[in-house]
């Protein structure tokens, strides 16, 4: 019989690969039909289900302003972050896009810093935000050599890509800084309803979208998969991680997304992968462990004082 904590290390296991292989699945729906309404359906069940749940559940329902709250905070969450990444997916690599995605801590470092005055950065932080960028300047600079689109466009997937970290980046300051009376859970699925309605708005009023019986079965099965098992179970997943492994050991999941997204984007999509980009991948992955190392670090040492 496997113990909680053997049971705790399979679920992170299935966190680390799904989430790492959502990445190829966005990008296989994209091919179907448009970004921005695969991202709005995706989000509207995916929304609806954990609402749903959680109210049959007994979760209290959020007052008018800390829906307002949600609101605001989904619209970096899930209509820019969520939105552009999969738009950009249109342009670049699921595995690019999946390594640009897991730099936000670093960004979300560098805004507490400059905004915020956070005082817990170190040469180790510097030297960790370095090594993440250049393994992604380095995967870059490569991948731009293989694509099968134009220059100029695979450019704008690689800006979309980053401004979708940011918003992302933002988010989660936003989200500590709320202190909302909310079950986090809830609190997203209401910020991915909102976030469906925003984009499903949007995608009607500039008619980038195609009639639902258009829609192909292959982005069908990528929206089923993005639902079912990237936000409903493995969110599931993660939490029993969280409940039952240190901090630092569920935290591992973020390293091994991106190279679950790199390797599956390979043998599924053809995407093109050669030494340099292997090699930038382990750079990027090393330099945001380096900076949440030496972060945890800093704040323990400033707890101790």
């Amino acid at each position: 019989m496997p113990t909680t904590k053997h049971k705790a290390y399979l679920a992170l296991m299935a966190t680390s690969i799904v989430w790492g292989t959502t990445w190829v699945a966005m990008k296989m729906g994209v091919q179907g039909m448009p970004p921005l309404q695969l991202a709005a359906i995706r989000q509207l069940m995916g929304g609806t289900f954990l609402v749903v749940m959680f109210l049959i559940r007994g979760h209290q329902m959020p007052d008018i302003h800390q829906l307002l709250r949600l609101l605001g905070i989904g619209i970096f969450t899930f209509v820019i972050a969520n939105g552009l990444a999969t738009l950009s997916l249109s342009y670049i690599s699921s595995g690019l896009g999946a390594l640009i995605a897991a730099l936000y801590p670093l960004c979300v470092v560098m805004i507490e810093f400059v905004f915020f005055k956070n005082k817990n950065i170190t040469w180790t932080t510097v030297v960790g935000i370095f090594l993440g960028f250049s393994g992604i300047a380095l995967v870059f600079y490569d991948n731009a050599f293989h694509t099968n689109v134009s220059h100029a466009h695979y450019f704008w997937g690689v800006v979309l890509a980053t401004v979708s970290m940011l918003a992302w980046s933002i988010s989660t300051i936003l989200i500590a800084k709320a202190k909302m009376q909310v079950s986090p859970y809830m609190g997203i699925g209401w910020q991915m309803l909102f976030s469906g309605i925003i984009l499903y708005t949007y995608c009607l009023a500039t008619h980038t979208h195609i009639p639902i019986v258009q829609i192909p079965a292959i982005s069908w099965w990528s929206i089923v998969y993005l639902v079912v098992l990237g936000s409903v179970i493995t969110m599931m997943a993660f939490v029993y991680t969280m409940k039952n492994l240190p901090t630092a050991v569920a935290a591992l999941y973020a390293y091994i997304n991106p190279i679950v997204a790199v390797f599956v984007g390979f043998f599924l999509l053809n995407e093109v992968i050669t030494l340099n980009i292997i090699l930038g991948s382990v750079i990027t992955v090393v330099g945001v462990y380096i900076v949440k190392w030496s972060m945890t670090k800093a704040a323990a040492k400033i707890a101790a004082a």
